[in-house]
């Protein structure tokens, strides 16, 4: 009898945060590090409304949600391996626990969030 894993999944969340933080941090630090502050851009760009109007569609809306939870998907694991790598595996079940349940409240609170927008 096979035991069942997690590990499949955690990694498939880990690999799509990583690929969504290579992807679009950069692109974030050009546009409200560089391009508005110079103004290469302007600075309506980042104005509360156009972007509420953006974040009331459901594009908008799964975006924010992908921007928001598979990084931290990412970090979590990281940390998670990070700790093993460091030799701290005494409370492995705890930290499971703590670590994953924060992304998953991380990515179950902003989705309740948005929905109700």
């Amino acid at each position: 009898m096979h035991k069942r894993s997690n590990e499949p999944i955690v990694w498939s969340l880990f690999g799509a945060g990583g690929v969504v933080v290579a992807y679009s941090m950069p692109v974030f630090i050009l546009i409200t590090g560089i391009a508005v502050p110079m103004g290469i851009v302007s600075a309506d760009v980042l104005a509360y409304d156009r972007l509420a109007g953006f974040a009331a569609g459901w594009f908008g809306k799964l975006f924010l949600l992908v921007i928001i939870s598979l990084p931290l998907w990412q970090s979590v694991h990281r940390i998670f391996l990070s700790l093993h790598d460091f030799g701290i595996t005494g409370g492995e079940v705890f930290f499971r626990v703590v670590l994953y349940g924060a992304a998953l409240w991380g990515t179950l609170l902003p989705l309740y969030l948005l929905i109700g927008m």
